[in-house]
């Protein structure tokens, strides 16, 4: 049997309902008082934080991670996601302004994103669609114009369903909308965006994976620190990997999370452990009230180049960057592609644009870094 890993003030529930998805869902902490209830940190000023408006929400799951300095930081609120820098924006990948239909952003030529609902589970704190997830689902279609312009598109090859966090979504729900992207001929790749498995491991269920493969989706999964594989989300992920379910991983490099060589090259090693190929190391990008989170350019590929060597191929994401205003994702590999002005940096995109991202001067990166 698998380790239930629980906070303290969980330790009562049985294991019947601290199995059942839907009643983490129904039992997240979102409000100052339940914070004030089950965290031992720091509490001061995380007010300031709410007023901001960017929703609250963490599994009874997750809350085990209240107690770790380094994750606690990416769930709870704090005073600094109030204090806005220059170059940070509300939508900071220009997604609305690439918006075809109510549920649709078609940035590249070949992709779409699919933004099927606005709740995820668990909020972090430096989310990209903080402008969005978390708010009340509007009056809205049935989707029949977002598969209506798919069809319409022959170019679109893959399919990026995301949100808020889409495996949130009844059984039901996600069969209808696979079906209906299965149903149109020139769609050969549908993905899902998700950090469940790390959050919400038992809403990995033998009927969800049993939809998931016979649709042949790929999950794209996010993880941010060796920590989140807990044996219960371990077992998820090799659940899925058991069900032929391919599945790859995102992390957002956070400061004073995961920015360490140590740190990364436990977690990719751990994720491959369970079948999970790490994809993306993402800079975080510069939506509002992220300073506090968003480490230097360089520090990135620093960490990428200490990593060649040094951990198993299978191991090494790529380094990106999502070029701020709708550019893209940009692989990193060089401060040669990168040009100083001042407190920002410049780079170009597959379509040879130029963008730029804001990496003050102050910031500093250590000229070595440690690998063992």
């Amino acid at each position: 049997m698998v380790q239930k890993d629980r906070h303290s003030a969980f330790s009562a529930i049985s294991l019947d309902i601290w199995d059942d998805w839907k009643w983490q869902i129904a039992n997240r902490i979102a409000s100052i008082e339940q914070i004030k209830s089950v965290d031992k940190g720091d509490k001061n000023d995380i007010l300031a934080a709410f007023n901001k408006g960017f929703a609250v929400g963490i599994t009874p799951y997750y809350a085990i991670h209240l107690e770790h300095h380094a994750l606690r930081k990416t769930i709870v609120p704090d005073e600094a996601e109030s204090v806005l820098t220059p170059g940070e924006f509300r939508d900071p990948l220009g997604e609305e302004n690439h918006q075809v239909t109510p549920h649709l952003i078609h940035t590249y030529p070949d992709k779409v994103l699919f933004l099927a609902t606005p709740f995820c589970s668990t909020y972090c704190r430096y989310c990209t669609r903080s402008r969005m997830v978390g708010e009340p689902a509007s009056q809205r279609s049935r989707y029949e114009d977002s598969y209506a312009y798919i069809a319409a598109h022959p170019q679109i090859k893959d399919v990026l369903i995301s949100g808020g966090d889409p495996l949130t979504m009844s059984d039901g729900s996600l069969d209808e909308i696979l079906t209906a992207l299965r149903a149109i001929p020139h769609v050969r790749i549908v993905r899902i965006g998700s950090k469940v498995p790390a959050v919400l491991p038992m809403r990995i269920t033998p009927e969800l994976c049993a939809i998931l493969q016979r649709h042949q989706v790929w999950l794209s999964l996010h993880f941010t620190h060796p920590a989140e594989l807990l044996p219960q989300t371990r077992s998820a992920c090799l659940e899925l990997k058991e069900s032929g379910i391919p599945m790859l991983s995102q992390t957002v490099l956070l400061k004073g999370v995961n920015d360490q060589v140590t740190i990364l090259k436990e977690l990719f090693y751990g994720l491959v452990e369970v079948g999970v190929k790490p994809y993306y190391l993402l800079q975080c990008d510069p939506v509002q009230g992220s300073a506090h989170f968003r480490t230097p350019v360089s520090r990135g590929i620093q960490i990428i180049k200490a990593l060649h060597g040094h951990i198993s191929g299978v191991a090494i994401p790529q380094f990106v960057i999502d070029a701020p205003g709708g550019g893209g994702k940009v692989p990193l590999l060089s401060e040669d592609q990168l040009e100083r002005k001042g407190d920002y940096i410049y780079f170009k995109n597959y379509q040879n644009k130029t963008f730029s991202y804001p990496d003050p001067i102050h910031q500093t990166t250590p000229s070595t870094i440690e690998i063992a």
